[in-house]
């Protein structure tokens, strides 16, 4: 077994009593993968309006969204220049970009703290310019919270060893193998990293436009959305024992996967009809989420009404940076490729306005 995993199985025994019991091992088989909520959640068939709105964000001239990064950087950075969001010093270029990041920065890859510092950068620089930059808490961000290290690279374990401030020699975390105490004591509740997630929320809107890492389901709207957000908050500050039931559930935001089925639901499924009541709940057109690994780049279903935007460019699964852009109610989904050509297709109407221009000049 490799030392990694020895690791995270010996961390895993070790804190089972400080973890949430009902936190989803595997999402495989969760009832939210095929089915809408049971009505055992005791759902309306159709929710009212949730009446605390602090999740939304005004309208946006244009909004960007960037799914699953996973610890992998240079994943990160194409995607942010796809958006139109940083320059070749990682600086922001935006202007009044409103940008969505869906989650699972974490996990998988070596450069997590890295991502995670370089986003809440881009959101001061962005704010500045009078943009914004919204990182999401997806279900890796969850699991680590709980220290449930379970997708840690050995390379991951390393990288919170120089983080200022951290305390790893406390009580609490002496039962932790030596290798893994850094990680643990940034993530364990309240402690520096969790406090940098715990100012993230779990599901917001911008505009018309509902993103959250898994899906937003009606029950989860009858619970409330704001707070939804105000509960993983405090738990992640430390302010509360573990992490709430509604975020820990196989049907959670950050856990279900209802709406990113293989083959697409199409309108009038059940997947669809949960879709659209939740929709009218939050007086919202459409919802963005991450999570699923779409393999053939991201998708929508449901009459568009949902896209699914983890394309898996994380270098765990080899896929290409993409984003997803929302300018009023067009939608599309930037590559590379795409960019290229829009450049290419710019710098050809620029020059021949040059040209244009130089031949309507008077002769001297």
């Amino acid at each position: 077994m490799p030392a990694a995993l020895r690791l995270t199985a010996l961390l895993a025994a070790l804190l089972a009593a400080g973890c949430d019991a009902d936190r989803p091992a595997s999402t495989a088989h969760s009832p939210a993968a095929t089915s809408p909520p049971s009505r055992s959640t005791g759902a309306p068939a159709a929710p009212p309006p949730d009446a605390d709105r602090s999740y939304a964000y005004p309208a946006a001239d244009r909004v960007v969204a960037i799914g699953d990064v996973h610890g992998d950087l240079a994943a990160t950075r194409t995607a942010l220049r796809i958006a139109g969001a940083i320059d070749g010093a990682d600086r922001w270029i935006g202007g009044k970009l409103v940008l969505v990041q869906t989650g699972d920065e974490i996990d998988r890859g070596d450069d997590e703290q890295e991502i995670v510092d370089l986003f809440d950068r881009l959101a001061v620089e962005a704010r500045a310019a009078g943009g914004a930059v919204y990182a999401l808490n997806g279900n890796h961000e969850v699991m680590n919270v709980q220290l449930d290290f379970r997708y840690v690279t050995e390379g991951g374990f390393k990288d919170f060893e120089d983080v200022p401030g951290l305390d790893a020699s406390g009580p609490r975390l002496a039962p932790v193998p030596p290798p893994a105490r850094a990680r643990a004591a940034a993530f364990a509740p309240g402690g520096v990293y969790a406090r940098k997630l715990a100012a993230r929320d779990v599901i917001i809107a911008v505009g018309d436009t509902v993103f959250t890492h898994g899906g937003v389901l009606p029950a989860h709207t009858r619970y409330g959305i704001s707070r939804i957000n105000r509960e993983v908050r405090a738990w992640m500050e430390g302010k509360s024992p573990s992490a709430p039931a509604v975020i820990a559930a196989e049907d959670s935001p950050v856990w279900a996967r209802l709406y990113s089925s293989e083959p697409p639901p199409s309108p009038g499924s059940p997947p669809c009809a949960a879709l659209d009541q939740t929709l009218a709940a939050m007086s919202a057109k459409r919802m963005v989420v991450g999570h699923t690994v779409q393999k053939h780049g991201a998708t929508s279903a449901c009459g568009d009404k949902i896209w699914r935007i983890d394309v898996g460019m994380a270098a765990h699964y080899g896929g290409k940076p993409a984003a997803l852009e929302i300018v009023g109610d067009t939608v599309r989904v930037l590559t590379a490729e795409s960019t290229k050509a829009a450049e290419a297709t710019e710098a050809t109407e620029s020059t021949k306005a040059a040209k244009a221009t130089s031949a309507a000049k008077p002769k001297k």
